[in-house]
């Protein structure tokens, strides 16, 4: 047991949204915090809300964000006595966690011990294997001699093709590769490994059997420092691209109370596997038959975190900040109360591969209404950076029922203004409204098959309103409305070529 660690000023090594979400926990629980910021980010969101700001290098994520001197520097400057890390960037870094609690300072997440053992996915395979919860079978690719890769061959095979090549310590997709037939197999591990060294340092990589059609459940865990560990309920993360996640909700609406019941216990134990403390995620991959397997336990908070915020009515940082602080877990709500989903809305054109882009936000309008809750971390004016991820905010919407909550976050999308770049605004609210999702029947697969219906391009007058913005201090030309598009899924100002 950690004795109780009480803090009053919190270092957030972190930017954008994720910085802002854990700024306003902070508040809330009368913690002064401090931003750190890049040269790129000098007039950002997160930096005007902060109670004190600290500059830590120039615009590349590696000579700012990612450096653990410069930030343990600003803790200093600024008399911080902990650190929150958000997430992304440095917060599964246990390197960095030793680093804050060496300089004397309270870490605000997970202990270093449990992120190494869960970092490397095929650490974390032996350990969820040793605990008795189900993982997906495969197959180890090490250090890839010549004789070894015979060997590896070989058992691989037995698993039966497709099969999905994986780098250990991977993430966001990076790594990995679909391979349908033996011939394939050599060059897509080596293509993997060479992605996993260039993005994460070690090209390990492993080979499990390819589950075709599976949804993508994961399990919010809450662990504290007396060794009380809690599940939270799961969230349906199925609806991806390329790996990403762009749209999650909670619950999911194809598991019912008695495969909850499993699912929840199996990522207690994953948790209790490694002494987790704090708040974190065991992913599953889940079968239409009920069968379900381990993919991996992210230690940190989740970008999707809002969704179980909302539907269970807690607030995940401050629970955080508390069990930083050694307070026990309080009782928490044995179920939810609400339907949650959430999108993100990234800066990224969806008609180019969804490539993501740069430039200068001039106009961001954010929605409202009941149910409705937008983190963002941008605001109007703001340059959208090409160093850093390109999402802007995420919206989210609750209602009593899953459908409740789905037609407000259509109208959300619909009413949410961005201009200046281009952003999958339209393409999200396109989605919403198709069929399976609107059945609630999706999969891992989905996207990459699903045709959405095309948006009709803009009438006259908002183009003549985009270009009113552009060449003066307007906003809007005189009649132009949000309603005055017939398109159904789309503000008047998001032009597919970013005006």
């Amino acid at each position: 047991m950690i004795s109780p660690r009480r803090f009053g000023r919190v270092l957030v090594a972190n930017r954008g949204e994720i910085a802002v979400r854990v700024m306003r926990a902070c508040r809330t629980a009368g913690l002064e915090s401090v931003a750190v910021y890049s040269d790129a980010d000098r007039d950002a969101r997160h930096v005007a809300l902060a109670d004190a700001a600290v500059e830590i290098g120039p615009a590349p994520a590696k000579e700012s964000y990612l450096s653990i001197p410069k930030l343990l520097e600003a803790a200093k400057t600024a008399g911080c006595d902990a650190v929150h890390p958000g997430y992304g960037f440095l917060s599964e870094n246990a390197d960095f966690a030793r680093a804050v609690t060496g300089a004397g300072l309270v870490w605000i997440g997970p202990p270093a011990d449990a992120m190494e053992a869960m970092g490397s996915k095929i650490s974390a395979r032996k350990r969820m294997k040793a605990a008795g919860v189900p993982v997906v079978p495969g197959a180890l690719i090490g250090p890839f001699e010549e004789h070894e890769e015979k060997i590896s061959f070989k058992e691989i095979s037995s698993l039966g093709f497709p099969v999905l090549v994986k780098a250990s310590a991977g993430g966001g997709g990076k790594g990995m590769r679909v391979v349908h037939s033996p011939s394939d197999l050599s060059e897509a591990i080596s293509s993997c490994r060479r992605e996993a060294l260039a993005a994460f340092g070690d090209s390990t990589v492993y080979v499990e059997k390819y589950l075709s059609a599976p949804r993508h459940i994961e399990v919010q865990i809450l662990g504290d420092t007396h060794g009380n560990v809690v599940a939270l309920g799961e969230r349906e993360c199925s609806l991806q691209r390329r790996h990403q996640k762009v749209v999650e909700e909670c619950p999911s609406p194809a598991v019912s109370p008695e495969l909850r019941a499993r699912l929840c216990q199996a990522a207690v134990e994953a948790a209790r596997a490694v002494a987790y403390v704090s708040v974190g995620t065991v992913e599953f991959l889940v079968e239409p038959s009920g069968a379900f397997w381990f993919l991996e336990m992210n230690t940190r908070l989740q970008v999707e975190h809002p969704v179980t915020e909302e539907a269970f009515s807690v607030d995940l940082v401050a629970l955080q900040l508390r069990i930083a602080a050694g307070e026990r877990l309080p009782e928490l709500p044995a179920a939810p109360a609400f339907h949650a989903i959430e999108a993100r809305v990234y800066a990224e054109d969806p008609d180019a591969e969804f490539l993501p882009q740069a430039g200068r936000l001039l106009v961001w309008i954010e929605p409202s209404g009941p149910g409705v809750r937008v983190d963002s971390g941008v605001i109007s004016g703001q340059a959208v950076d090409v160093h850093y991820d390109p999402m802007l905010a995420k919206i989210v919407a609750k209602g009593r029922t899953r459908e409740e909550a789905r037609r407000r976050l259509v109208v959300a999308l619909r009413e949410t203004v961005a201009l200046g770049v281009t952003t999958n605004l339209s393409w999200l609210g396109r989605l919403l409204e198709s069929d399976p999702v609107v059945r609630g029947e999706t999969h891992t697969g989905l996207l990459e098959t699903l045709l959405l219906p095309a948006l009709p391009p803009p009438p006259d007058e908002v183009l003549a309103a985009a270009a009113s913005v552009l060449s003066g201090p307007a906003c809007a030309a005189p009649g132009v409305t949000k309603s005055s598009w017939p398109g159904p899924f789309d503000t008047p100002f998001r032009m597919g070529n970013g005006a």
